[in-house]
């Protein structure tokens, strides 16, 4: 059976591009797919520039899940728990989760308190404290300063995380879907 013809605005702008491919076989799929191409290079993006960011303003080689472990736990300035970082930040690789956080504790940055299961938080050391606001000082500088350039670009920011934060709604309720309907 031949895939059926997809036609977008983007086949018009880009002569002998070839939009037609297994995930994408009518306009939606096209810009649903090509967003998901996008969330991915942006991820990616995102990880090594909060890698950079940090490697900047302190000597340790960490991956942007764990830069974003180290701000998560200052946030407000409260300790945190495992399972606040895991609803935190949508994730559910708690033993992950545990080797980042070894790695930020042997790093001077964060420290643990408590025992048991359910009493264990996490919070910065001063050290954590001076490399988070270093860290936000040269994100001022670098990054806030080159989105404010962009005309209307606070508009499209508060755009983007409405339609993030709904895209992530979604692709969690058919992660559910996927996995009653999954395969034996």
């Amino acid at each position: 059976m031949a895939a059926k013809s997809v036609e977008t605005q983007s086949d018009a702008a880009v002569p002998g591009i070839d939009w037609h491919w297994h995930l994408a076989a009518s306009a939606v799929e096209v810009d649903t797919t090509e967003l998901e191409f996008a969330l991915m290079r942006t991820f990616e993006g995102f990880g090594r520039w909060q890698s950079e960011c940090l490697a900047s303003v302190c000597d340790l080689a960490a991956t942007g899940p764990e830069n974003a472990l180290l701000h998560i736990i200052r946030m407000n300035e409260r300790p945190k728990t495992i399972k606040d970082l895991a609803r935190l930040t949508n994730r559910d690789d708690v033993p992950n989760i545990q080797y980042s956080l070894r790695k930020l504790i042997g790093a001077g940055l964060v420290l643990r308190r408590g025992a048991g299961r359910s009493g264990v938080t996490y919070e910065v050391t001063e050290t954590g404290r001076q490399v988070t606001e270093d860290y936000g000082a040269l994100r001022r500088r670098l990054l806030i300063q080159a989105v404010g350039n962009v005309p209307g670009f606070a508009d499209r920011l508060a755009e983007a995380t409405r339609t993030l934060n709904l895209l992530s709604g979604i692709y969690e309720e058919i992660a559910r879907v996927a996995a009653t309907h999954r395969r034996s």
